[in-house]
C-alpha cells in the first residue's frame, strides 16, 4: 500500500515510520465530520471514510455536542429541527439554570452562567429548518486544580481509558468526560421538549428517588399527578420533602469530609403518542437505555417493573387490557412502563438511571502516573458531591432527544398517509393551533 500523510506531531502520536498505513491527510480532515483516506494497494486506488464516532445522537432530529470543561465553550448543532418552531435563547435557558454549577451547597461551587447563544437556525424568533447552532461559553475555568490530574489518573475516572484509547487527552477538566458536555444536550432537549409538548402533550418529568441509601417509596409520588413545581421546590429535586430533607443530610454528610456518594433519578413520561419505537434493535427502551447511559457516572438503567419484575410469575406481572370511557384500549397496571415489544403502548413510561459516586474526591486514594509509577492523589477542583440532584435536567433532556427522533420516524413511516383508525391514533393534539407551533 502505498500513501503519505502530512500533519504536525503531538505527544502519544504516530512515529515517524508509521504514517505510511494511513493515506493523505490534512488538517482540514480533522475539521470535518467524516475523515477521507486515499490508499493505493498495487494498480488499484481507492477512499476509505471515517465517520467521526461518539458525539451524534439521533437518525431525523440529530444532536451533535461539541466542547470541553475547559475550553472556549460548549454547546450543540441541532439537525432535523422542524420549521417555524417559536424559539428563543430563554425557552433554553430554564433547564440550562437546572443543570447550572453552583445552585446549592450540594453541587459543585464552580460558577458559570450557562448563557446559551443561538448562532444559526432561528429567524425571527421561529425555527427555519436549517441546523441550530447553540453555544455556551465557559468562563470560570480553573487548570490550576488539575496539574496532580496531568500526571497521575483520577481512580475510577475517565482519565485513564482516554489515554488508553486516543493515546492522549484533555487533562484540564476531563475535557470531553466532564458532565459539562451535557449543556449540549440539555439545550437541544429543550427545544425537543418544546416541540413534543407543543405537538403531541407529551410531558416529561424527573426526580432524584434515591440518594445514596435514602430510598423514596414509589407508592409516595403520584406519576400522574406529578408537576416541576413539586421536583423544584428544594435543592435535593426529590419530590417529597420529608425525605428530601434526608437526602440533603446525606449528601452533607459525605460533602464535608471530602468524599461523595451516587443515586438514582426516576424519569417519567405522560401523554406520549402510541407507537413510538421500531423492533428489533431500535426498541424504544433500548434507545431510552443508550441515551441515558451515554450521561457521565451512570452504572444502571430499567424501566417498568425492571430487576423486580423477575420475582413475578407471568400471571403476576402481566397487565391485563380493558376499554376506558372513551374506548381506548389501556391497561390496569403498568408493570411494561408504557412499552411492549419495544413499542409505546399510550400508558406513562417510567424508568430508573443508577449514578455511582462522583469520582473525583479530595481524599488520599492510590493510583499510578501516566508514567507508570504507583502513587497517592489527592485531587483537588470543584465536584458534586451527589451528581443525581444536578442530574435531573439532563436524564429529561436525553429522553426527550430520542422521543423527538421517535415522533419523526413514526411520522415518517406510519403515518404519512391515512392512519387505519381502527388501531391507529393520530400523533398530534387535536387543536394544533392552541400549542402556539406556526403552520
Amino acid at each position: 500500500m502505498a500513501s503519505s500523510l502530512s500533519i504536525k506531531p503531538f505527544v502519544g502520536a504516530l512515529s515517524s515510520d508509521e504514517p505510511s498505513r494511513f493515506g493523505s491527510l490534512r488538517h482540514s480532515d480533522l475539521r470535518s465530520a467524516v475523515l477521507r483516506i486515499s490508499t493505493t494497494r498495487g494498480s488499484r486506488s481507492r477512499t476509505l471514510e471515517i465517520k467521526a464516532a461518539g458525539s451524534t445522537y439521533g437518525n431525523f432530529f440529530r444532536v451533535t455536542t461539541f466542547g470541553e470543561s475547559h475550553g472556549g465553550g460548549v454547546g450543540c448543532v441541532i439537525d432535523g429541527c422542524p420549521p417555524r418552531i417559536p424559539l428563543t435563547e430563554a425557552d433554553l435557558q430554564v433547564d440550562l439554570d437546572r443543570r447550572r454549577p453552583g445552585q446549592s451547597r450540594i453541587t459543585t461551587p464552580r460558577k458559570e452562567t450557562d448563557t446559551a447563544h443561538i448562532y444559526s437556525g432561528v429567524a425571527e424568533g421561529f425555527t427555519t429548518g436549517s441546523p441550530i447552532m447553540i453555544k455556551v461559553p465557559n468562563t470560570d475555568q480553573r487548570g490550576k486544580d488539575y496539574s496532580e490530574m496531568s500526571m497521575a489518573y483520577r481512580p475510577s475516572h475517565a482519565d485513564a481509558t482516554y489515554d488508553f484509547k486516543y493515546g492522549t487527552r484533555s487533562v484540564e477538566g476531563g475535557g470531553r468526560s466532564s458532565a459539562r458536555e451535557t449543556i449540549g444536550r440539555v439545550a437541544a432537549g429543550a427545544v425537543a421538549k418544546k416541540i413534543l409538548k407543543a405537538y403531541s402533550g407529551t410531558e416529561i418529568l424527573a426526580y432524584v428517588s434515591q440518594a445514596h441509601k435514602v430510598i423514596l417509596p414509589e407508592d409516595l409520588v403520584d406519576h400522574e399527578t406529578l408537576t416541576l413545581e413539586q421536583v423544584e421546590s428544594n435543592i435535593a429535586r426529590c419530590p417529597h420533602p420529608e425525605y428530601a430533607e434526608k437526602m440533603i443530610a446525606a449528601i452533607d454528610a459525605v460533602r464535608v469530609k471530602g468524599d461523595s456518594v451516587g443515586g438514582v433519578v426516576t424519569c417519567i413520561v405522560r401523554n406520549l403518542p402510541r407507537g413510538l419505537g421500531s423492533p428489533v434493535f431500535d426498541k424504544l427502551e433500548a434507545e431510552l437505555a443508550k441515551a441515558a447511559l451515554s450521561l457521565p457516572a451512570t452504572k444502571g438503567f430499567e424501566f417498568g417493573s425492571g430487576f423486580a419484575g423477575t420475582f413475578l410469575t407471568g400471571s403476576e406481572h402481566n397487565d391485563e387490557f380493558y376499554m376506558d370511557e372513551h374506548g381506548r384500549v389501556r391497561t390496569r397496571t403498568n408493570r411494561s412502563g408504557g412499552i411492549q415489544g419495544g413499542i409505546s403502548n399510550g400508558e406513562i413510561i417510567n424508568m430508573r438511571i443508577a449514578f455511582k459516586p462522583t469520582s473525583t474526591i479530595s481524599r488520599k486514594q492510590n493510583t499510578v502516573t501516566r508514567d507508570k509509577k504507583e502513587t497517592e492523589l489527592i485531587a483537588r477542583g470543584r465536584h458534586d458531591p451527589c451528581v443525581v440532584p444536578r442530574a435531573v435536567p439532563m436524564v429529561e433532556a436525553s429522553v426527550a432527544l430520542v422521543l423527538m427522533d421517535q415522533l419523526l420516524a413514526q411520522y415518517a413511516q406510519c403515518q404519512l398517509f391515512p392512519i387505519n383508525p381502527d388501531f391507529q391514533e393520530p400523533l398530534q393534539l387535536p387543536k394544533l393551533e392552541q400549542s402556539g407551533i406556526s403552520l
